[in-house]
């Protein structure tokens, strides 16, 4: 029954979901430490550039971004430098296309690339026996696939996911269609849509598929973006199909990893469908812990700096598990 019964606290003027989840973007960025990069090349010819924080500890944090983040991204430091202060070993990686890198081929991530991901997985084992993987938004999502849709790689021994739409289809209308995320969904759509463009331009394939009334200057919406970029790229029929194809949500009963799912009520960019309390009822190694305020990604409390609660949080769970017991 592992319904958790969450300790988060939002200070009283803080509890907005929208608040939360801006505020931790304008806070100043925290300092890990630096990192190794690596460049690993994949099987199809392209590759995914890899940030190590090693320390010689057995145990390894590998920390998956945000729809259109990056390993610098503020919460992918914050998290790393909380890691490592406990004695982990860290590896942040950038998806196919991210961190201002563009990537080899005409396809580049999706929402559900899990297969990337134990690229990486396979490849850290081979000085780490013990893996946690934490996934933030759209890197949650994918770290519970991965887990849950086939026996996750012997080094993994926990997973936890951070304000994650592990049912993309409820996420993408909710971002489409209420009013107050138009921010978000301007941002993500901009970001989204230069990336593309440019990616066309070395690509005729694609310049053709993004040509005329329907290309990507008439896209408004996640739903048109996915259908006309995201599912053909990746071999998807349409968005309906890649969000069934490509959320966690099926998969959350076949986790046999120690995995915390944690989201907060109020986050602005989630429905209903991703608080799946039946799949943490009936699966003891799924953890669903859902506040009441957070935000997403946001879980400011400052009890402790800048640090916000979350990382606090995910360091108990990780503790409180075996993996913890080798350094």
């Amino acid at each position: 029954m592992p319904l958790v019964t969450s300790h988060y606290r939002a200070p009283r003027w803080l509890r907005g979901g929208h608040a939360q989840t801006i505020l931790p973007v304008l806070l100043p960025k925290r300092h890990p430490g630096r990192w190794s990069r690596e460049r690993l090349r994949l099987p199809d010819g392209d590759f995914l550039d890899l940030f190590w924080l090693r320390q010689g500890a057995n145990r390894l944090a590998i920390l998956s971004h945000g729809l259109e983040g990056s390993a610098e991204a503020n919460y992918m430091r914050g998290m790393a430098a909380t890691l490592a202060a406990a004695g982990w070993d860290v590896l942040a990686w950038n998806y196919r296309g991210c961190g201002g890198v563009e990537n080899d081929l005409p396809r580049s991530y999706h929402s559900g690339e899990s297969g990337d991901l134990r690229q990486v997985i396979t490849h850290a084992a081979r000085e780490h026996s013990r893996i946690a993987l934490i996934g933030f938004s759209l890197g949650g999502n994918i770290s519970l696939k991965c887990v849950g849709e086939a026996p996750a790689h012997p080094a993994v021994c926990a997973a936890v996911a951070i304000s994650s739409p592990v049912d993309l289809a409820s996420s993408a209308r909710v971002l489409d269609e209420d009013p107050r995320n138009r921010l978000y969904l301007h941002r993500f759509l901009k970001s989204l849509k230069v990336k593309t463009l440019r990616k066309a331009r070395r690509f005729p394939e694609l310049r053709a598929r993004l040509a005329g009334k329907d290309g990507i200057d008439a896209v408004t919406t996640i739903k048109e973006f996915d259908e006309r970029v995201t599912a053909p790229l990746h071999g998807f029929e349409n968005a309906d199909d890649y969000w069934a194809r490509a959320s966690a949500l099926p998969h959350l009963p076949n986790i046999q990893v120690p995995s915390l799912l944690l989201s907060a009520r109020n986050d602005p960019l989630l429905a209903a469908p991703s608080f799946p309390e039946a799949a943490a009822l009936q699966n003891p190694h799924f953890h669903l812990e859902a506040p009441a305020h957070g935000g997403h990604v946001g879980f400011i409390d400052f009890r402790a700096g800048l640090q916000p609660w979350s990382e606090r949080r995910v360091l108990a769970f990780l503790d409180s598990l075996p993996i913890s017991n080798s350094a």
